[in-house]
C-alpha cells in the first residue's frame, strides 16, 4: 500500500508499538455515499482513496489499465473503476450493487458504502445506509437535485442518519461557479426543511478533479468550509450512539454439559455489566449476571457491536428472540405496532397479506393490517393508497402473531428495525422502522367534521345564565402550565379548597389522574401529549358547560396544544396560568424522581431533559414558584378571578 499522507511509516520497535496503540484507539466512522445517477459517487469514492494513498499498487495498476478500456471520464485514470467491480457496472458504467471499502487516517478509520443511483436499486442504497453514521449526498451541479437526490435524502432520514454531507460535484463543469453552488444549496435546503434533526454540511467538489476532497480547491478560494476528508474526520458521530438502553437480544442458547448454560447474542445497545440485575423479556422473569464471554475470553462489561455469551444466576427459561435488559429500562412488549416502511418487491404490498417480520433475533409471522399513506418523494406530502409498489415509502400498521419487543427507531436503531419477508419465496419484501409507540395515536383536528354520522348537537333545557345564578359564579379553566416538579399540582390543590371553602363549584383535572384513566393508551411522544391536552379540553369545556371552574393540572408542553385548548374551551373562559420555576429548582424538588431516571436514560422523552418545553409568550399569569409560597400563588390567581367578575365578591 501507497505510504500515508499524513504521518511516516514508523521504523523502531516503540515507534511501531505507539503506532499500533494509537491507530487501534481510533473510532470508526461508517458513511455512504448517495445520489442520483450519474452524480459521481463512486469517482468520489475512488477519488478519496487514490489522494489519501489508500490503494495497493497492484491494484492501483489493474485499474489504470481497465481505465483504457471501460473508462467514463476520458482520462488515464477513471476512480469508479476502484468500487464498481462488477462486470455488469463495468461495462454500463453503473454502480448495481453496493460496495464496501475500507480506510484509514490519523484520525479515523472509516467503512464506506458505494450505492446505486438508479430507481430500481433503491433497495440497495437502503440495505447501505442502514448500519451507517453519515450519508454523502452527491448532487450534479449541471442537474440540481433530482427525483432520486430527494429519495436517498429521505431514506437516509428516516433510517436515523443525522448528518448529512451535500457535495455538489462537477464544479468543474460549471467553471467552478459560486453562484451555481449556492443556488444548488437554497434548491436543496428548501427540501430538506422537511426532514426531522438533520446536520447538513454543503461541500462544492469536483471528484474527477479532486477539488476539496482531501485537500482544499485552489479553484474554489471562495469556499473556505474545508474538504470532505476534513469534515469526515471531524463530524462528531460518538454521541449519536445509543448507550443509554441495554438490549442483548438472545440469539442462541449453549449448553455443552449439564452444569452450564450460556446466552449467545450481539450487544444491541446499552452497557451490560457483570453483576447486573436484569429482565428477561417477554415473560418478565428478573436475574442477575454471573459472567460475559467473548472470544477472547471473559470481560466486565460488554458494549455494542460488541458478541458475547452470557450466564445468569438463576435457571430461568430463554430462548432465542428473547431479549435481556434492564429492570427499570425496558423496550416495548407488544403485537401492534406503527411503522414506515420502504417496500423492495416487485410485487405490491399486500395488506392483510400474511408475512415474517424479523426483529432483531426474531422471526414472527405477521400481517400489515393497514397502510395510512405513502410519501410523495418530490414534495414529502402524504397520499393516499391501496398499496406500495417498489421504492415507494409508506406509514403502516403491523400485527405479529405473538409479542415481540422493540424500541422507537428513533431512539434505538438497533431495535426499531425490521425486515419483511415473503412467506413463500422466503425474499426480503419490505424493511421498516418502527415509530415512537405500539399504536401510534394520530392527532385528532378539533375542527374536523365528527366520523359518526346521523348526529347533531343537542341543546341543554337548562341555560348557562341560570347556572351561573345558581352557583354565583361563571364557569372557567384554569390552565396551569410548567414543567414537572414547578408545583402546578400542589397550587392547583391548595385553589380547589380555597374555591371550594368560599362556597364556589369546583373541580381539578390532574395529568397523573387523566393518564390512570381516560388517557391510559396514550404515550408521551409528541402526538400523543397532542391528544392528551385535546381530549383534557374536550372535558374542561363540558365542565364549563355544566358551570364549573375547572382547573387543570398539565406540563402542556406545546403551545400549539395550548392555543388548540383555547380555541376548545373558549377564549372568554380559558386562563392560561404560567407556573414559571426554573429547570434547576424542578430537579432539586424531583418529588418522583423522575428527573434521576431521566437522567439516567430509563425515562425517555421526558420534558425539559431531552424533550422541550415551550413556555406561554402571553399568559394571563404567572407564578414565580421559586421565590413564592403556595399560599401566595392560590392568593394570586383567586385576586385575578376577581378581577376579571369571574367569582362573587
Amino acid at each position: 500500500m501507497l505510504d500515508s499522507p499524513n504521518t511516516p511509516l514508523p521504523t523502531t520497535e516503540a515507534e511501531v508499538i505507539e503506532y499500533l496503540q494509537r491507530h487501534g484507539a481510533k473510532d470508526m466512522l461508517r458513511f455512504l455515499t448517495a445520489g442520483s445517477v450519474d452524480d459521481g459517487k463512486s469517482t468520489l469514492i475512488g477519488r478519496l482513496l487514490y489522494d489519501s494513498k489508500m490503494i495497493y499498487e497492484d491494484q492501483l495498476a489493474a485499474v489504470m489499465e481497465d481505465s483504457a478500456v471501460h473508462g467514463t471520464t476520458d482520462t488515464d485514470f477513471d476512480p469508479a473503476l476502484l468500487t464498481d467491480g462488477l462486470k455488469a457496472e463495468r461495462e454500463q458504467g453503473i454502480t448495481i450493487d453496493v460496495a464496501y471499502r475500507y480506510f484509514s487516517t490519523d484520525k479515523r478509520n472509516f467503512i464506506i458504502a458505494d450505492t446505486p443511483g438508479h430507481e430500481q436499486y433503491t433497495r440497495n442504497m437502503a440495505t447501505g445506509a442502514s448500519t451507517c453514521d453519515l450519508a454523502v449526498i452527491l448532487v450534479d451541479a449541471r442537474h440540481g437535485v433530482l427525483e432520486q437526490t430527494r429519495r436517498h435524502s429521505f431514506i437516509a432520514s428516516l433510517l436515523g442518519i443525522r448528518h448529512l454531507a451535500v457535495c455538489i460535484n462537477k464544479m468543474d463543469l460549471v467553471d467552478y461557479s459560486q453562484e451555481v453552488f449556492e443556488r444548488i444549496c437554497l434548491e436543496y435546503q428548501g427540501f430538506a426543511a422537511k426532514l426531522e434533526d438533520i446536520d447538513m454540511h454543503f461541500i462544492p467538489i469536483s471528484a474527477l478533479r479532486g477539488d476539496n476532497v482531501v485537500d482544499p480547491s485552489e479553484n474554489m478560494p471562495w469556499f473556505q468550509g474545508g474538504s470532505l476528508l476534513y469534515y469526515l474526520e471531524t463530524v462528531p458521530v460518538s454521541t449519536d450512539r445509543n448507550l443509554i438502553d441495554m438490549r442483548f437480544p438472545v440469539q442462541y442458547v449453549v449448553r455443552p454439559d449439564l452444569n452450564y448454560r450460556g446466552y449467545c447474542g450481539t450487544v444491541a445497545s446499552g452497557i451490560l455489566r457483570k453483576g447486573n440485575e436484569v429482565t428477561v423479556l417477554p415473560s418478565g422473569r428478573q436475574t442477575r449476571v454471573v459472567s460475559l464471554t467473548t472470544f477472547e475470553g471473559e470481560v466486565e462489561e460488554a458494549f455494542p457491536p460488541m458478541a458475547v455469551t452470557v450466564t445468569l444466576e438463576d435457571e430461568v427459561d430463554i430462548s432465542r428472540g428473547d431479549m435481556i435488559v434492564h429492570p427499570n429500562n425496558r423496550p416495548h412488549v407488544a403485537q401492534d405496532f406503527e411503522a414506515i416502511v420502504v417496500w423492495m418487491n416487485d410485487d405490491p404490498l399486500e395488506v392483510n397479506g400474511s408475512y415474517l417480520v424479523k426483529s432483531t433475533t426474531n422471526m414472527v409471522p405477521a400481517t400489515v393490517t393497514s397502510l395510512q399513506y405513502r410519501f410523495d418523494i418530490n414534495s414529502l406530502h402524504r397520499v393516499d393508497s391501496e398499496t406500495l409498489h417498489a421504492n415507494e415509502i409508506g406509514r403502516v400498521c403491523v400485527s405479529t402473531h405473538r409479542q415481540i419487543c422493540f424500541d422507537a427507531y428513533g431512539r434505538n436503531r438497533s431495535t426499531g428495525c425490521f425486515i419483511i419477508v415473503d412467506r413463500n419465496t422466503n425474499a426480503t419484501v419490505g424493511a421498516g422502522m418502527i415509530l415512537d409507540r405500539e399504536k401510534t395515536a394520530q392527532p385528532v383536528d378539533s375542527t374536523a367534521e365528527p366520523k359518526s354520522t346521523h348526529i347533531r348537537r343537542e341543546a341543554s333545557g337548562v341555560s348557562v345564565n341560570e347556572r351561573e345564578a345558581l352557583l354565583n359564579q361563571k364557569p372557567a379553566t384554569l390552565w396551569l402550565t410548567g414543567l414537572s416538579g414547578s408545583g402546578k399540582s400542589t397550587i392547583a390543590r391548595d385553589l380547589e379548597r380555597s374555591l371550594f371553602d368560599r362556597g364556589q363549584a369546583c373541580f381539578i383535572l390532574d395529568g397523573d389522574n387523566i393518564r390512570h384513566g381516560l388517557n391510559r393508551d396514550l404515550g408521551f411522544n409528541a402526538s400523543d401529549r397532542t391528544e392528551n391536552i385535546r381530549r383534557v379540553s374536550e372535558v374542561a369545556a363540558l365542565l364549563n358547560h355544566a358551570g364549573l371552574i375547572v382547573i387543570t393540572s398539565f406540563i402542556s408542553p406545546y403551545r400549539e396544544d395550548r392555543a388548540k385548548a383555547r380555541e376548545i374551551i373558549g377564549h372568554d373562559r380559558f386562563v392560561e396560568v404560567h407556573v414559571d420555576t426554573p429547570l434547576e429548582v424542578c430537579e432539586t424538588r424531583d418529588p418522583k424522581g423522575l428527573y434521576k431516571k431521566a437522567r439516567a436514560g430509563e425515562i425517555a422523552q421526558f420534558t425539559g431533559i431531552d424533550a422541550p418545553y415551550e413556555a406561554p409568550e402571553n399568559p394571563e399569569l404567572t407564578l414565580k414558584t421559586a421565590d413564592m409560597k403556595i399560599a401566595e400563588s392560590t392568593a394570586q390567581i383567586v385576586a385575578y378571578l376577581e378581577e376579571q367578575g369571574l367569582l362573587s365578591s
